[in-house]
């Protein structure tokens, strides 16, 4: 899931997946951060769930993907839109 708000010049895009599925450490991978593993980890939160929170130029258009434990990548299903390889979203 991801969840946006809207900052001064920037959008700030929360990535959000349940705590135990997948099991083990998730990061997002993107454009973003140089499709480097392990930057944007997510973390456990009040509700339950994990997220990452990441600050991006407003109107940009971003590619990334989830990097779970045991090099099992995934995409996002509730991005704006795929491109066959990756999960897409625009702030």
């Amino acid at each position: 899931m991801l969840e946006r708000k809207l900052l001064k010049d920037r959008a700030q895009v929360t990535f959000v997946l349940p705590a135990d599925s997948p099991p083990g450490p998730v990061s997002v991978v993107g454009d973003f951060n140089d499709w480097q593993p392990g930057t944007h980890i997510l973390e456990r939160r009040g509700d339950g769930m994990r997220a990452v929170s990441v600050a991006l130029p407003e109107g940009s258009v971003h590619s990334f993907r989830y990097l779970a434990a045991g090099d099992y990548w995934f995409d996002e299903e509730h991005a704006d839109a795929h491109d066959g390889t990756n999960s897409r979203l625009q702030t």
